[in-house]
């Protein structure tokens, strides 16, 4: 059964977990976002608007379509001066026009059927000349053979049916430009980045995030003796006994709002 964002169940899944160095270091070298409002679309439990307020953003605004996500963003942001929460949908965030100087958007065009008004929504939030980044998983970025580090990988080789599910959601890189152009964005850029998702102690720890599926849409495809299988299956291909530095290969796209004049 697919993720249902709406859910309790799932309500903290996207927000136990703190963005790591290498992630600020990339985004800190687009968007010198010191002193910038950055509205951050598709915020589910906030872990990445907090990682904004950390590098400097004098405001920051997550929004998602999920009322539950943002009850539990507002809870772990615990009053944060700067930071705030709203439900709104990626092509109608409800604020005003102007309003941003970057806009993020993390693992979200991947659940969406078109991309073009999401992005206009964001060219609205803009000020001109301010910045989209949008980090997603390319097909060909899933696509990479599993690994001690890239634990993704292994859910393909096991089961191949996800695959198939992922190459039909994923964006490829010609389809996002092409929706950026004609949502009026100039000066568009892609590249990669390595993220450290996640840190284990050992096996059992990495074991125990796949049972809660934690931050892993793709896993709501498998039942949970799937799951079991799933974890024998990477048991079998990492070494025990040490720790676990899992890490995701992610693509990258900045653009430039248009200015006016």
């Amino acid at each position: 059964m697919s993720i249902d964002f709406h859910s309790e169940a799932v309500k903290d899944t996207y927000a136990h977990r703190e963005a790591h160095a290498d992630w600020a270091k990339a985004m800190e070298a687009l968007a010198r976002p010191a002193g910038k409002r950055v509205v951050d679309v598709g915020c589910g439990g906030g872990i990445y608007s907090l990682a904004w307020a950390d590098l400097g953003a004098a405001r920051v605004t997550g929004v998602d379509f999920s009322e539950v996500m943002v009850d539990t963003a507002t809870r772990q942001s615990d009053g944060r001066p700067g930071l705030s929460f709203q439900v709104g949908a990626a092509d109608d965030t409800g604020l005003p026009a102007g309003s941003a100087d970057v806009v993020f958007e993390r693992a979200l065009i991947h659940h969406l059927a078109d991309y073009t008004d999401c992005f206009r929504e964001a060219a609205r939030l803009l000020s001109p000349g301010g910045m989209l980044l949008v980090q997603d998983r390319t097909v060909d970025d899933v696509r990479l053979p599993g690994s001690a580090q890239h634990i993704r990988g292994y859910f393909f080789e096991c089961f191949p049916r996800l695959a198939a599910f992922e190459s039909g959601r994923r964006p490829s890189d010609g389809r996002v430009r092409q929706a950026l152009e004609a949502a009026g964005f100039g000066g568009i850029e892609s590249r990669t980045l390595w993220e450290t998702r996640r840190t284990y102690g050992d096996f059992e720890a990495l074991a125990s995030d796949l049972r809660a599926r934690t931050g892993r849409s793709i896993l709501h495809e498998l039942s949970d003796a799937e799951i079991e299988e799933l974890i024998g299956f990477i048991r079998q291909r990492v070494p025990a006994g040490s720790a676990i530095v899992e890490q995701d290969r992610w693509t990258i796209w900045s653009a430039i709002a248009a200015r006016v004049g």
